[in-house]
């Protein structure tokens, strides 16, 4: 691609969302970001800043409406907003399922109604939809983030399916853990203390905090997908992450479910040591 270039990213307050606005503002994109926090419009950095709420479609709307007034519609999207619940499958209530389901899963879908008619009808356009590791296989405790990841694997074929006559490009982004101050999107289902689950639970949150301080580079990850849509044809899935991640993934298309899920609860839940 070249010229002027337009991107709108949603999410893009903290986390991964900020990094990847920053990084394809560096790589001269004009950028308009979108997230919860934002309280009005600004600019700064180079970045136009607007309030965004995916899970509200009267805040899709504005966004967009007000977004396509200043740069028209946009080359790409870039679909970064979501949220972590963490809990049982048994103790997660149906409110914080729907509340990771419809901010993970229904935002992306709001945000393509509105945004696809208008690359459809410039012939032309690219949507990067970021999934996870977790969209390719489950960890303990995470099954709310974990449904949504998968469904929006299985959503992004459909799209690419049908928008490809329309030349709209589509792009899986399933990054492994980054740091990226995930803290901030992440809450917490009530788990008692006297829960069933309270002790591999404590355990679980222990390695993935572990693993998020210790994880890849955000800005290395911002990079790599401002060059991805660079690229004249987009790879559909661009895996990021570390190598043992990497070696995750392959480890689990390949062997027996019981023993994937021996080896990933081996590595999550922690035996306390006895004296």
């Amino acid at each position: 691609m070249s010229g002027h270039r337009t991107v709108w990213i949603t999410g893009a307050s903290s986390g991964l969302g900020l990094h990847t606005a920053l990084a394809l503002q560096a790589a001269g994109w004009q950028v308009v970001a979108g997230a919860r926090s934002f309280r009005e419009e600004t600019r700064e950095d180079g970045v136009i800043r607007m309030p965004l709420d995916v899970t509200d479609g009267e805040s899709v709307a504005a966004f967009c409406g007000r977004a396509e007034e200043i740069t028209g519609a946009p080359d790409a999207l870039v679909q970064c907003a979501g949220v972590l619940v963490l809990g049982s499958c048994e103790e997660t209530t149906d409110e914080e399922y729907r509340r990771v389901m419809d901010t993970n899963y229904m935002g992306m879908i709001r945000m393509n109604r509105a945004v696809v008619p208008m690359m459809r009808n410039r012939g032309t356009g690219r949507i990067v939809l970021f999934s996870s590791i977790n969209g390719l296989m489950g960890i303990p405790f995470q099954s709310a983030y974990t449904a949504s990841k998968h469904a929006i694997e299985g959503y992004a074929e459909c799209l690419q399916m049908e928008t490809a006559p329309w030349g709209i490009q589509v792009m899986l982004v399933e990054p492994g853990d980054h740091r990226s101050g995930s803290e901030k999107y992440r809450y917490h289902a009530a788990v008692p203390a006297d829960s069933p689950y309270r002790a591999a639970y404590d355990s679980t949150v222990r390695v993935i905090r572990r693993d998020e301080t210790g994880g890849s580079d955000p800005d290395r990850l911002g990079r790599k997908i401002a060059r991805a849509l660079e690229r004249r044809r987009m790879p559909f899935r661009k895996r990021i992450a570390s190598p043992d991640q990497h070696l995750a993934v392959y480890i689990h298309k390949l062997l027996p479910a019981g023993w994937n899920a021996g080896i990933l609860r081996k590595y999550y839940i922690k035996r306390e040591k006895t004296p």
